[in-house]
């Protein structure tokens, strides 16, 4: 039957459809508009069935704080042309926008939600269906505070939340720090917020480099001493590579070879635990001052620390969370 333009454009208003998808829904709904839109939803069904085992890499975040309550929404699809679709990125803010004013706490939660109707979960399925790639709810953050700040970055591939122990924050500031977490990617709010087994990992991977670098400094005097230099024998490939290059002779090789075997076993049973244990924690201390957001350098003012640049901004002010999510690898 023929259908009118009125008639699909109304169709197309309500599922996003794309104009010749919801002139034959309309066609073999025989004009009926309900019929027409559960057409395209199975339509949507039958995508995401299909491309279940795709990978949907690519997608699109938004962030948004409003009062006490801030969001992050990410969905997920096959490409990045799909991810910039005015379309998608449209559904996208519906869903934070719907997040946000309902303050929910999980996607399960969001994708509960009904918007004009129908349900997020299936509006996400629908959407599959008007784009033929796989799409799906890929993140959903949320943070509660008396003051909350968002961000999103460029390209809405990455977006940040911040809490903060105060309210009124001016967005300025709030705008700030949420920068400052999208661009140095903090680990934790302060060190106290460390996990145990990241300090753990941190300070036994600095107690074997501090012991590795003070064994090697000895080894290298040792081979100061015999005239060898140490950089043309710092590892086994080195040694023969030089050798075929005439720069070390047989004789000088073995002797490396000698003085780096001996000189490593000495010191590594005569190194000096108290000094390892001073050294290893102070570069334990330059991780939580490079890695916990109140102790970074703020990178917009580059002599204060983030937590200096709140006190700056009100007394007593300081972060205490954020969430970050990025959809592209680092």
């Amino acid at each position: 039957m023929a259908v009118t333009m009125a008639e699909i454009t109304k169709l197309r208003n309500l599922t996003q459809a794309g104009l010749m998808d919801c002139k034959k829904a309309l066609q073999e709904a025989e004009g009926d508009m309900e019929a027409a839109v559960e057409i395209l939803r199975k339509k949507g069904q039958a995508v995401a069935a299909k491309r279940a085992d795709r990978d949907a890499a690519e997608g699109c975040v938004l962030a948004k704080a409003d009062g006490n309550y801030a969001a992050i929404v990410a969905l997920n699809c096959e490409t990045d042309f799909v991810a910039k679709n005015e379309g998608f990125v449209a559904l996208v803010k519906q869903l934070l926008d719907a997040a946000v004013a309902n303050k929910v706490k999980s996607a399960d939660e969001l994708k509960s939600l009904t918007i004009d109707g129908r349900t997020i979960a299936d509006l996400i399925v629908e959407k599959g269906g008007v784009t033929g790639e796989k799409t799906e709810l890929g993140a959903f953050e949320y943070i509660e505070a008396p003051s909350t700040s968002a961000y999103t970055h460029f390209g809405n591939k990455l977006a940040t939340i911040v809490g903060f122990n105060q309210e009124g924050v001016s967005y300025e500031v709030g705008h700030d720090v949420a920068m400052q977490v999208a661009s140095m990617n903090p680990v934790a709010v302060d060190r106290a917020s460390v996990p145990q087994h990241t300090i753990d990992t941190e300070l036994a991977i600095a107690i074997d480099k501090t012991k590795a670098e003070l064994v090697q400094k000895q080894v290298e005097n040792a081979l100061h001493k015999a005239g060898i230099n140490p950089n043309l024998v710092d590892s086994e490939d080195h040694i023969e590579s030089n050798q075929t290059k005439g720069w070390l002779t047989a004789e000088e090789a073995a002797k490396a070879r000698e003085i780096i075997a001996t000189v490593s076993a000495e010191e590594a049973a005569k190194i000096p635990e108290k000094k390892v244990e001073m050294i290893a924690q102070g570069r334990l201390n330059k991780f939580f001052k490079e890695s916990t957001l109140m102790e970074q350098e703020f990178v917009k003012e580059g002599k204060l620390t983030v937590g200096q640049y709140l006190e700056k901004a009100a007394k007593g002010l300081v972060a205490i969370s954020f969430k970050r999510v990025n959809l592209n690898a680092e």
